[in-house]
């Protein structure tokens, strides 16, 4: 069979750092920190009191009423980055041999935590009489998202939503590649969303001792790398790629904006929270991810590191990067921008994949900000992109995933020519 070129040509976003994809990119380049103190509920008890929230969400902006009313905020986040990442890609249902040609594979890693605190609460306080919302269980359902963008906009194909914990973004935007690649799509619009700033969330991972606790200086507290890191900053919103084949994109005279090249999956078997700390599995994700674009390592202009600011999962990643080049570091940059946006969960490979298209795009690399002093485990001559963007011509970007459960998920994306 033989195997089709899978292009970008929509990209939409939602974080701490915007509310579209402009913004986000505008802020990330400038080194900004989306952290501050958390507002969506009171947090005075808990060890951690901050957090990178969505910020001046409008959801009326793309949004009807009633789709407002009838879903949780991960999939209000979920439908408005799709909105904008159809209208950039100039794509109507309409003007496709068929909407069974266009599908939705998108994902998250808490789904309704809102919807499913909100009502469990309620009927404890009611004496847990069972006075529940008729649209609790479709609110919370971690498919929902994936259901509802298919139905916004009338695209009738392959339609699910996967879950790999905070590889889930990025183990999205793999399958969405292999359906197009395997000719069983035209057009899918990938990614995930996330709105895990929650009482449970934040007192779940906090009890994890997951959560930074640096409550003094939260825009300062998510520090990938450095040598003092204590944790990662929760994040939330949604990022949307349209991926497509690419005759159809040209026969349509879409933009692209990148080609997707590789993609891999692997699991660590190693334990049920904590990555593998010789990174034997993200090791081997990277080297499938390659083997499949046709890549060597020191083709790999710039890596979108994972790194979410914990003691030792920064340090497994730096040790599967290392092992990867082998001592060769000259060409290779890496940056890690949850340092501004925190950590989207099932988010977090889709808008870091919208950091490497543009990276791609640009010629630029994002920073990574706080990272005052590097880790003594981290090699000398690896190049870390610290403080301020850095300029440089990009061809091939790989954007790293991994989540609890041991899953890893990489995709790499490549300049289109």
């Amino acid at each position: 069979m033989n195997s089709k070129r899978v292009v970008i040509t929509g990209m939409g976003a939602l974080s701490a750092l915007g509310n579209d994809v402009a913004s986000n990119w505008q802020n990330a380049i400038a080194g900004q920190s989306g952290a501050a103190a958390i507002s969506h509920f009171d947090a005075a008890k808990f060890k951690t009191r901050f957090a990178c929230e969505v910020k001046a969400f409008d959801p009326s902006l793309r949004l009807e009423r009633s789709e407002v009313k009838r879903t949780d905020l991960y999939t209000q986040y979920a439908l408005y980055a799709a909105s904008e990442a159809m209208e950039d890609a100039g794509l109507k249902v309409d003007e496709l041999s068929s909407p069974y040609d266009a599908g939705v594979i998108w994902g998250s890693s808490q789904g309704g935590m809102n919807t499913f605190e909100k009502e469990i609460k309620e009927y404890v306080q009611n004496d847990c009489t069972p006075r529940f919302n008729p649209f609790f269980i479709p609110k919370f359902l971690g498919n929902m998202a994936s259901g509802l963008i298919s139905m916004k906009f009338g695209l009738m194909g392959i339609n699910y939503a996967p879950v790999s914990a905070c590889a889930t973004g990025n183990s999205a935007l793999m399958d969405a590649f292999n359906y197009i690649k395997w000719g069983k799509a035209k057009v899918i619009i990938s990614g995930g969303s996330e709105a895990a700033i929650t009482e449970g969330a934040i007192g779940g991972f906090g009890a994890l001792k997951a959560l930074s606790t640096s409550n003094d200086n939260p825009e300062t507290a998510s520090r990938p790398f450095d040598s003092e890191r204590n944790g990662f900053v929760m994040g939330e919103g949604a990022a949307a790629l349209i991926l497509e084949e690419y005759e159809h994109a040209v026969n349509r005279g879409a933009k692209i904006y990148a080609e997707v090249v590789g993609a891999a999956m692997t699991a660590d078997a190693y334990h049920m929270t904590a990555t593998h700390p010789e990174g034997k599995g993200a090791l081997q994700c990277m080297k499938f991810a390659l083997e499949e674009a046709g890549l060597s390592a020191q083709e790999v202009d710039y890596v979108n590191a994972h790194a979410t600011s914990t003691p030792l999962g920064d340090i497994s990643e730096i040790t599967a990067i290392s092992n990867l080049l082998e001592g060769k570091y000259e060409n290779l940059h890496i940056s890690a921008t949850k340092s501004m946006t925190g950590h989207l969960l099932g988010a977090a490979g889709a808008i870091e994949a919208i950091f490497s298209v543009k990276a791609i795009q640009d010629g630029i690399i994002p920073p990574t900000i706080n990272t005052a002093q590097l880790d003594e485990a981290i090699p000398k001559e690896m190049q870390i992109v610290r403080k301020n963007a850095f300029e440089k011509k990009i061809k091939v970007a790989m954007s790293n995933t991994f989540g609890f459960g041991g899953h890893n998920a990489i995709v790499v994306f490549k300049e289109f020519v």
